[in-house]
């Protein structure tokens, strides 16, 4: 398959030069912004449907068109699959046709895992498939873990995998899991079965895919680490 996608293009080469500062600031005080009122809509439309379920939750945040979703259905056919963007234009691109359970919602992430972890659910597993990078550095607190969502997303547990073809972008996040005393693995690799549209295009284009992975247990809450990374 060929591609014609650009690399990601930033005058950033390396970790913000603010990413320990503002991690440990999050890791001290999580968000306390209100939810949006059409995620605590959304986020209502399907309480009752992942509470009857009893099954084990996986979350794909930031799903784009969902195709991601139905195929982690397919892997994860114990599972109950939550795909969540923001975007009802890419939601309503989604193809059905998926042998498994998955939902759809169209919430902003942040405030979804919010609510998601005051109604006690923790994840099996949560997928962070090619966020936007915002590689400018002053969108620093645009990317996952510059945000102040970054301890909900760690509280809510499991086994969590970003991925993405910005080598910067996945270093990052390693190094605030690490300021959060959670052990990562960044890596390298080689997409056999392309989860999202993004991947497919990516590795046409011969784009490098990173990925970060880290298991957390559910009842363990992240902490920050003693040790300086840098």
């Amino acid at each position: 398959m060929q591609g014609n996608s650009r690399e990601v293009s930033s005058s950033q080469q390396g970790c913000h030069e603010q990413l320990e500062a503002v991690v440990r600031k999050h890791l001290a005080q999580a968000s306390r912004r209100p939810p949006a009122a059409h995620t605590v809509a959304a986020f209502e439309s399907v309480h009752a449907q992942v509470e009857a379920s009893g099954k084990p939750l996986v979350l794909d945040s930031y799903c784009g068109t969902g195709m991601s979703t139905a195929l982690l259905a397919q892997r994860h056919a114990d599972c109950l699959v939550i795909g969540i963007d923001k975007s009802a234009h890419r939601l309503q691109k989604h193809e059905a046709g998926a042998q498994g359970h998955y939902l759809l919602v169209q919430a902003d992430c942040g405030d979804f895992w919010r609510l998601a972890l005051a109604a006690g659910w923790r994840a099996d597993h949560h997928y962070l498939l090619y966020p936007n990078p915002w590689p400018k550095p002053g969108q620093f607190k645009r990317r996952i873990h510059g945000s102040a969502d970054f301890p909900t997303l760690l509280a809510l547990g499991g086994v969590i995998e970003l991925r993405s073809n910005w080598q910067v972008y996945v270093e990052e996040f390693a190094q605030a899991l690490a300021l959060a005393g959670v052990e990562a693995q960044a890596e390298l690799f080689t997409a056999a079965q392309p989860l999202t549209l993004f991947e497919r295009k990516y590795a046409g284009s011969g784009h490098h895919l990173w990925r970060c992975w880290c298991q957390l247990g559910h009842n363990t809450p992240p902490r920050a680490a003693e040790h300086q990374t840098r």
